[in-house]
């Protein structure tokens, strides 16, 4: 199937006048998708885990048929292992609630964390240690292990692909080094899970977070793996029907994960369209999308190297889903607001890193992110919007 074959299956795509290059904010979501969900409401609408009648049984089988679709995405060993969420976001906070808070005293990041994968850490007044990055912006690999010869058994969390720059960190080498000194790794994959296999047993991470938006899914649903050997150690943080065995006034018994942490009724609609996404895109095979992504990269990188005053931060060649950059005396909102008006969409600012930015001494860049549906056409669009941007601001 080529590229254009498979905007087909996008209806976002149906308007041919613009240049979609924000996909690491929020991907665009298949007609598969679109229908999945439209069908929970059409046809089965009801609540799920607690009715007896035929239209509860069938969303309950849905709902459970798509933490399925996750597990199998994630090659968890048990599906019990995946918890419903709203995003990476709210997983990333779940644990820092439910299990960071009671038992680690430090926190151990890298440099290019998501504000997701900061705050939270900062709430429950954690000790947080930051891992130093090369002057390419890779984690330091010395300054890893020192940080875990000094505070071992300690919690390290983790973004597998940066959000701005495309860096993918060696996840698998950091989490053997991690649990070498006893401690527990979670690992951000919002960004690299749309771009490639996501092994968790292969990884053996302990915690591990999704957002549906990034994966052609819809927004307000992600997916939190917990290692079923730490569901005994994980804690309710939150209440309510459908996380409780029994209640009392004195006491309450809990079920056990995943259900525990699904406390109310959850996005039921939204579940059920994540499992059709990972499904759509586990059809489309990552072979594909891989091969068809890497030409995009080396033909951004092509054609940005020609662009006079662009400023990198980066090796960009081997960029994962996204590229940032900034021409030298033009400010990349300014750029932003340009390229839009000529039908091309990309993101400028902090991206959510405003630390790394600040280490870089700017307060933000221009960003092109890619998707399975981005075209060497939206690119060469891009560029010359891009060239004209420029060539505007500058007179």
């Amino acid at each position: 199937m080529s590229v254009n074959e498979l905007r087909n299956d996008f209806p976002f795509f149906k308007d041919k006048t613009l240049a979609y290059l924000d996909s690491g904010a929020t991907a665009q979501k298949p007609q598969v998708v679109l229908e999945a969900m439209e069908e929970y409401y059409r046809e089965y609408c009801a609540n799920i885990h607690r009715a007896s009648h035929g239209l509860g049984n069938k969303a309950t089988l849905k709902y459970e048929e798509a933490r399925g679709e996750i597990a199998n995405f994630l090659n968890a060993q048990y599906q019990e292992e995946i918890v419903f969420t709203s995003g990476a976001t709210q997983s990333i906070n779940l644990v820092a609630y439910g299990f960071v808070k009671e038992h680690f005293e430090h926190v151990i990041i890298s440099g290019l964390e998501h504000h997701s994968n900061i705050v939270p850490w900062q709430i429950i007044d954690k000790s947080l240690h930051v891992i130093a990055s090369k002057k390419d912006l890779h984690a330091d690999l010395e300054d890893y292990e020192r940080l875990l010869k000094k505070y071992p058994n300690s919690f390290v969390s983790l973004v597998q692909t940066s959000n701005t720059f495309g860096i993918t960190l060696p996840i698998k080498q950091m989490i053997e080094m991690a649990h070498n000194y006893g401690c527990k790794v979670l690992v951000d994959a919002a960004q690299s899970a749309i771009h490639g296999p996501v092994d968790v047993q292969d990884l053996n991470a302990d915690f591990l977070v999704l957002s549906a938006h990034k994966l052609y899914g819809p927004t307000g649903i992600g997916a939190l793996y917990i290692k079923k050997e730490l569901h005994e150690l994980c804690k309710p943080f939150q209440g309510g029907g459908g996380a409780i065995k029994e209640v009392r006034y004195d006491k309450t018994s809990y079920m056990p994960i995943p259900h525990m942490y699904e406390a109310g009724t959850g996005n039921i609609a939204g579940a059920i369209g994540f499992g059709a996404a990972l499904k759509y895109m586990t059809d489309i095979g990552f072979d594909v999308i891989q091969t068809h992504e890497r030409k995009l990269v080396k033909y951004t990188n092509e054609n940005l190297s020609k662009v006079d005053d662009v400023i990198t931060y980066t090796d960009s060649t081997n960029a994962t889903g996204n590229i940032s950059f900034n021409i030298k005396g033009i400010h990349h909102n300014d750029l932003g607001i340009l390229l839009d008006k000529q039908g091309v969409q990309v993101r400028v600012g902090h991206h959510c890193v405003q630390p790394t930015m600040h280490a870089l001494g700017i307060d933000g860049t221009v960003r092109i992110s890619f998707g399975m549906y981005t075209t060497i056409e939206e690119l060469d669009k891009f560029f010359k919007a891009l060239t004209r941007s420029i060539k505007m601001l500058k007179e």
